[in-house]
């Protein structure tokens, strides 16, 4: 899929195969499996059950950006107005719109841990705040996913 802007580094669309095939843990916490439909990627989420209800066999959108700020990231300028452009998402509803808007659900983590896996198949391991995901599939299709650096997951029904 095109990405929206040039700071989503990963989009696809996923079926859910199941949610929580090992039970719950957690009142307000699922644990879905999901097979993407166009990069044939596998995923494991944990996601809020009242934030962002899902049942098995739905389809949903799922991004993952370096930052919500639309058309990439931002050059400098010596004003600093450039480092305040990057904070598009303010509590008070303030400031500047972003790829949050087009989105149901999102949640702001840290890419952790790469698993190397096979020559093509590679595992990327992020955590939102304790929430976790892993996504698995072919290194080509997660190029711009780096170790360490902060992620913003978005999804939509």
């Amino acid at each position: 899929m095109a990405s929206v802007a040039s700071n989503v580094v990963f989009d696809d669309i996923f079926t859910i195969s199941s949610i929580d095939k090992e039970g719950r843990k957690f009142d307000r916490v699922s644990r879905l499996q999901a097979h993407s439909k166009n990069y044939d990627m596998d995923m494991t989420l944990d996601y809020n059950i009242e934030l962002f209800p899902l049942e098995t066999g739905q389809h949903f959108a799922l991004a993952l950006a370096s930052s919500l700020a639309r058309g990439g990231q931002r050059t400098n300028t010596t004003d600093g107005a450039a480092e305040e452009e990057e904070h598009v998402w303010r509590p008070d509803g303030k400031g500047q719109r972003g790829l949050e808007e087009d989105y149901d659900y999102v949640m702001y983590g840290k890419v952790y841990k790469f698993d190397g896996g096979t020559a093509e198949i590679v595992t990327a391991y992020a955590s939102f705040g304790g929430l976790l995901m892993s996504l698995t599939g072919s290194f080509r299709h997660m190029t711009s996913i780096v170790l360490g650096d902060p992620i913003y997951l978005l999804m939509r029904l």
